[in-house]
This record gives C-alpha cells, sequence and structure tokens, in this order.
C-alpha cells in the first residue's frame, strides 16, 4: 500500500480488525520511510448501484464518501471519533441498500439526522441547519426546542439534560461550559 504522505510503498500493518458487522476489515498502516500512521479499510465492492433521487429530480450513484464527508463536517471540533462516524455510516448505508435500488436524499438527511441525534447534539443542530436549509435564527430556536422536549420525554429534565440537548434550564438560561480557551481581559477604564 502506498504511504499517503511520501509516497513509499514500504509501508506495513500494525493492526487489523473488523468492522460492519465483519463486512469490512480496518487496517491501522505504518510508513517504514517517513514514519506515518494511516488507516485504510478493505470492503466488498457492492454489486448493484443504490441510487439517490435529489430534491432538484437528478438521480446519481450513492457515493460513502459523501455521507462521511457530511457527517464530518457536522462533527468538526466535537468529541466525536472518527470510528463513531464510520459506524454511522455503514448503519445508514446497510438500511438503505436494504430499503431497494433507489431511494431520496431526503431519506438519507433524516437517517443522518437521527444518528447524529443520539450521539451529539450541537452536530445533530448543525447538520439540521443545513439540510433544512435554517435560514434565520428562529429555524435554531424550533430545532433545539424540540431536543428539550425531547429530553424531557426520555426522562430528562434540569440543567444536566438540558445542557445535554443542546438547551436552556429551567431558569431560562444558556448553560455555559468552560471550553477551556483563555479570555480576552475586558480593558480596564
Amino acid at each position: 500500500m502506498r504511504c499517503p504522505q511520501c509516497g513509499s510503498m514500504d509501508t506495513r500493518v500494525m493492526e487489523t480488525r473488523t468492522a460492519d458487522d465483519g463486512r469490512t476489515v480496518r487496517r491501522r498502516r505504518l510508513c517504514a520511510d517517513c514514519g506515518f500512521r494511516f488507516t485504510t479499510y478493505e470492503r466488498v465492492e457492492e454489486q448493484k448501484v443504490l441510487w439517490i433521487s435529489k430534491k432538484d429530480g437528478r438521480r446519481e450513484a450513492f457515493d460513502r464518501t459523501k455521507l462521511i464527508r457530511g457527517i464530518s463536517r457536522a462533527c468538526e471540533r466535537l468529541p466525536v471519533s472518527l470510528d463513531t462516524i464510520e459506524d454511522i455510516a455503514s448503519r445508514i448505508e446497510t438500511r438503505l441498500r436494504e430499503s431497494g435500488d433507489e431511494v431520496s436524499s431526503m431519506t438519507i438527511g433524516e437517517l443522518v439526522m437521527k444518528e447524529l441525534a443520539e450521539v451529539n447534539k450541537v452536530a445533530y443542530v448543525r447538520f439540521a441547519s443545513v439540510y433544512r436549509e435554517f435560514t434565520d435564527i428562529s429555524n435554531f430556536q424550533q430545532e433545539i426546542s424540540k431536543l428539550i422536549a425531547r429530553a424531557g420525554q426520555n426522562g430528562g429534565s434540569g440543567p444536566a439534560a438540558a445542557d445535554k440537548a443542546g438547551g436552556k434550564t429551567e431558569g431560562g438560561k444558556v448553560p455555559l461550559k468552560d471550553s477551556g480557551r483563555k479570555r480576552k481581559k475586558e480593558p480596564e477604564k
């Protein structure tokens, strides 16, 4: 396998494990020349093409990398591992292939939102803002209100549940967490 960093063919497998219920082999590799570590995935090539019907009526072949890119973008700078993103993509792809030869892009969007809502509420709202084409702050408020309502239905209440849902506490204030960043001091007057 060629090293994506330096192009050398002198790489070795350090770790191998199965993923996606045995349908995928994940290999961690190391380049002997530059020391770069990278991951490769081995999958059986699907024989049938899964078609996606877009909102504008176009059709295109399903592209797993495009799905992973969309999920990854929603999860940027959040504590969501690449393995979790790969698992989400695998579950969605499995559901899509089981549903037939053609699915709508809206179905994919709804599946991604359902998965992200369980993994990270901020990633869910980010994805929803693009997928549902939010145009102003009220769209965000409505989506966050839905999350808070769902958290309340699932037995969650109080600041901890509201914080998990990305919403407000009972007092109406948004709970803040210290991000660890240093804040600029206000100039003294």
